[in-house]
């Protein structure tokens, strides 16, 4: 029992904190650190998450607590000056450019897309086209086809009607690209200036968008992507500098913007929904995004695994730059391993509960059929075998029973997440 005990400690235990952020200088290289040490990590693991990373082809990782380099590596001949691309992971950056459009009165994401881009810049009919507005955009529900022969093309003539804008989801590149027209035409200057002024200049951020064959893909160095991850843990604001400030645009952005696609914010991937869709499928999957993750991480993701997590609960971000032999559009698999190994960084904590607040009780434990939670709000929770393996996900109130009859007699862990608080409890099966 002891063993499993201890398994169950390692795979699940990170420390939480809500200490108040650090910002580093807007210029220079000053970068104020943590030691993974006063986080409980321990070398051996952290140098078994970094041999992993450079099996995959990884070329930067960085994680931030508090705003602070807790871990920062270079591979493969990379290091902190080296500009990457970001893929897709510049589709969140895109959106958050917006956002700022739009508090500035540029333009209306409720606006159909044709006050921008003009009429006639898909293939539909013009009835159809007036369906689709800059949310479509952002949220990938413009309904036009993506099963052409090049997504990625925005000329009017790939850009065919399939269905009613807002009726269906589908990862499409080439309305997203279109995007920086609509910023660029709203604005009345070049999507690069905008940035630079909005963006990069009170953040410290270097990087510029470059067009790749139909695609307009940021380059950056790994510390202006973690970065643009410490300006939205913060709510879009830069050590007391406002760059994002409409709350309202931001809470939408970083949630799930329509019910086809739960786990879909404007171009921000979510994790803890009850089910998902992934790129190039209509197909919905029933759990969470990033089993791995917390419930409240949201990523920024692209070809290749480029990724940034963002966990508001934890005060944590985390980047990856690099190539990947997973292969398709968003690595959903290399972001869901990698959290593996970041829970299991702890050396060894007293015991597995110890490390969470307890405004969620879960009972009765031990429990036969089924458990009940008491708590003020909603719960998301995940259930996990000694395993690791997530058996359970759901979200629950207070004394409303979660079956577990299906579940073999043993112990297991719940890790639920609320507005209010959370809790990681281990649980016994009879």
């Amino acid at each position: 029992m002891k063993k499993v005990y201890a398994l169950l400690i390692s795979v699940f235990a990170i420390q939480t904190s809500f200490a108040q952020l650090y910002f580093p200088p807007t210029s220079g290289s000053t970068w104020d650190t943590i030691s993974p040490t006063t986080l409980g990590w321990c070398e051996n693991k952290i140098d078994s998450l970094y041999s992993y990373l450079e099996a995959e082809d990884s070329r930067a990782f960085i994680v931030l607590k508090d705003g602070k380099i807790v871990l920062e590596e270079y591979f493969n001949g990379h290091d902190a000056s080296t500009p990457w691309y970001w893929a897709s992971a510049g589709k969140s950056l895109t959106a958050f450019v917006v956002g700022i459009a739009q508090q500035e009165g540029y333009l209306d994401i409720n606006d159909a897309s044709s006050s921008y881009l003009g009429q006639g810049w898909t293939n539909a009919t013009a009835a159809q086209e007036d369906l689709i507005t800059v949310w479509n955009q952002l949220t990938m529900t413009t309904g036009l086809d993506d099963g052409v022969s090049d997504p990625t093309c925005f000329q009017d003539s790939c850009l065919n009607y399939l269905a009613d804008a807002g009726t269906r989801w589908a990862y499409h590149n080439a309305p997203y690209t279109l995007l920086d027209d609509v910023i660029e035409s709203a604005t009345g200057t070049t999507l690069n200036s905008y940035v630079t002024q909005k963006v990069k200049s009170p953040t410290g951020m270097t990087g510029i968008y470059t067009m790749l064959d139909n695609n307009n893909v940021f380059f950056s160095t790994a510390r202006s992507f973690a970065r643009f991850g410490l300006l939205v843990l913060n709510g879009g604001a830069w050590d007391g500098t406002p760059v994002l400030s409409d709350t309202a645009y931001f809470n939408d952005m970083v949630n799930t913007s329509q019910q086809l696609n739960q786990s879909y914010g404007y171009l921000w991937w979510l994790n803890g929904k009850s089910s998902f869709m992934i790129p190039q499928s209509q197909n919905v999957f029933t759990g969470s995004f990033g089993p791995n993750g917390p419930a409240d991480a949201f990523m920024a993701m692209g070809m290749n695994g480029q990724i940034l997590n963002i966990v508001p609960s934890q005060n944590l971000v985390w980047i990856r730059m690099g190539s990947s032999t997973e292969g398709g559009l968003v690595s959903a698999t290399l972001n869901n391993d990698i959290w593996a190994y970041i829970n299991d960084l702890e050396c060894s904590t007293t015991g597995v509960d110890d490390v969470y607040q307890h405004d969620i009780q879960v009972f009765p434990n031990p429990f036969t059929d089924y458990v009940q939670l008491q708590s003020e709000t909603e719960v998301t929770y995940r259930i996990f075998n000694v395993l690791g393996e997530v058996v359970k996900t759901g979200v629950a109130s207070s004394n409303q029973p979660i079956q577990l009859a299906e579940l073999p007699a043993g112990m297991y862990v719940f890790k639920g997440e609320s507005a209010t608080g959370n809790t990681q409890q281990t649980i016994i099966k009879r």
